[in-house]
């Protein structure tokens, strides 16, 4: 299992500088933000399609500090009602998808979407539950007359790229846990996986690592990130919440920089599995604390992350 870093947090370095301090933190791979909802940071796609200069010196400035890119990622909505905003979203990812085939990369990262409650709608509807019978409805269309369709077409244009799209289940989008990213890939197949991140299940009550072993070989991709339950808030109003991120003491839930919301024993059960699953990747940290600055979390993640996947390291020996 490697270390790595989603780099949209240090947007406000260069690129050299970026990487010199990923590097001499003593991370291994890097995962590239190029648009959507996260700024290009460091990877404008359209500076570096076709551009095999630019790519080379992409790809020079990463793999010199001994460095590697785990993942091109434009998270966003291409099913938005917005017809505009889906177009833009859907261009930018699939200028994304021929720039991971053009630098070699493997995987790209992005949400599965989600569209209104039918061609008419203005914005995205996610439903939460099955009753009163509109919302079995909107998700009947939804996913009949949206989600499977764009994404059947997408999975050919993947396979015939060699690239893999790993969606990040993320609440607002319809494909969110366990049973929805499964039902998304039987309809899709195999170029379509999922980006693991745990600290969207941890608030959905979710048991993490039961989670990873149903996901077992859709899981492509790993993002380090912590989430802290609040028992006292959500002992009134339970875990779905849409008060401000900002107004952390009424929420019932926040994110956190890994060990910060679950221990270091949690963090060891979740690599041990993803192991067991046989994913043997990377660990790339996403830095969303609002309690932290970006470099206090980024380095307390990866001292703490080191030792977790050290000690798996030592573990692996000892069973050998």
């Amino acid at each position: 299992m490697k270390l790595g870093v989603f780099t949209v947090l240090f947007a406000q370095r260069s690129l050299e500088e970026a990487l010199d301090y990923i590097a001499a933190s003593g991370v291994e791979m890097i995962e590239l933000g190029t648009g959507n909802y996260s700024a290009p940071t460091h990877c404008n796609p359209d500076a570096l399609l076709g551009n095999k200069t630019a790519q080379k010196e992409l790809l020079n400035a990463v793999e010199s500090r001994g460095l590697a890119i785990s993942a091109l990622s434009c998270h966003g909505n291409p099913l938005h009602p917005d017809k505009a905003f889906a177009k833009s979203n859907h261009e930018l990812y699939r200028k994304v998808v021929q720039l991971a085939k053009e630098l070699g990369i493997e995987t790209v990262i992005n949400f599965s979407g989600c569209p209104g409650d039918g061609p008419n709608a203005t914005k995205p509807n996610w439903v939460t539950c099955a009753w009163p019978p509109d919302y079995a409805e909107i998700l009947k269309w939804q996913w009949e007359e949206a989600v499977i369709p764009y994404w059947k077409e997408e999975a050919k244009h993947l396979k015939n790229n060699g690239v893999k799209v790993a969606f990040e289940m993320h609440p607002g989008f319809c494909v969110y846990n366990v049973d929805t990213m499964l039902r998304i890939r039987e309809a899709c197949g195999e170029s379509i996986g999922c980006n693991f991140d745990p600290s969207h299940l941890f608030w959905n009550g979710v048991d993490v690592c039961a989670a990873i072993r149903a996901l077992g070989s859709s899981i492509y991709h790993v993002h380090a990130k912590d989430c802290k339950i609040d028992s006292l808030n959500t002992g009134v109003n339970g875990c779905n919440d849409t008060t401000p991120y900002d107004q952390e003491l009424k929420r019932s839930w926040i994110f956190r920089t890994v060990g910060y919301g679950h221990d270091a024993q949690t963090w060891k059960d979740i690599v041990s599995t993803l192991k067991l699953v046989g994913y043997d990747y990377v660990l790339s940290i996403e830095h969303e604390d609002s309690l932290m600055s970006v470099n206090e979390g980024f380095q307390k993640a990866v001292v703490f992350l080191k030792d977790v996947i050290i000690s798996e390291r030592a573990g692996e020996m000892w069973w050998a």
